[in-house]
């Protein structure tokens, strides 16, 4: 699902909503997270030339929305606190 939606050209935030969605509404489990960090060439390549340029962004669905443990027990079996630079979507 993800080598499908990554081959498209586009944003990172909307390909994390899309990777959400749709595991969302074909599996329809009871919480959907997704987060995606990933390199952005714009950055490394042109403009400011910041060499490991990345961003993070996440999406929650459900029970990983609703319910901050689940979120928080999720974020620390990741690696993440939940703080720092999460676009959260």
């Amino acid at each position: 699902l993800v080598d499908i939606y990554a081959k498209r050209l586009q944003i990172q935030e909307r390909m994390t909503v899309q990777i959400a969605d749709t595991l969302n509404d074909v599996l329809q489990p009871k919480g959907v997270a997704v987060v995606i960090e990933a390199a952005h060439q714009c950055m490394s390549t042109r403009g400011v030339h910041k060499v490991g340029a990345a961003m993070v962004t996440s999406r929650m669905l459900g029970a990983f929305r609703s319910d901050s443990s689940t979120r928080r027990e999720f974020l620390a079996m990741i690696g993440r606190t939940g703080a720092g630079p999460l676009s959260n979507t």
